[in-house]
């Protein structure tokens, strides 16, 4: 059985203005932002307004507004990195790999031969708002 909603996470507390972020893009739907600890240059989180604590606690009916923020989120951070491609994950549940209990898609970009950073590693936070600038840009 999943766990119930947990109302003082993180990204909860981000949306209410309770904790700072390099914030990318938002509108009554989402909340995009930079990762502080990213796995690559430009490593953006998008979370829902709606709470839920994974993919399957989302309403449908805001599932799909939410991902088409996704989406076009997905395309800024790849044409303002210039990546050769993405990588999008999704994490559901401590067993899946989940580790804040508010659902969030993660967004690398990715280049040709170049490696994912180790987990836990803090950014740089000069270089995490430079990429945020970035990405409005491209929004």
């Amino acid at each position: 059985m999943t766990a119930s909603y947990e109302p003082n996470n993180i990204f909860a507390k981000i949306l209410r203005g309770e904790m700072p972020c390099h914030k990318v893009f938002e509108d009554e739907v989402a909340l995009a932002f930079m990762d502080i600890m990213p796995r690559a240059e430009g490593h953006v989180l998008v979370i829902p307004k709606t709470p839920a604590r994974g993919l399957l606690d989302m309403p449908p009916e805001a599932l799909g507004p939410y991902m088409l923020r996704v989406q076009k989120i997905a395309a800024a951070v790849n044409r303002a990195m210039a990546a050769d491609g993405l990588t999008i994950q999704q994490f559901n549940e401590t067993a899946g790999g989940q580790v804040v209990f508010h659902l969030h898609f993660h967004i690398l970009p990715r280049h040709d031969g170049v490696g994912l950073r180790p987990p836990g590693v803090m950014g740089d936070k000069a270089a995490l708002e430079a990429n945020a600038a970035r990405i409005r840009a491209a929004l």
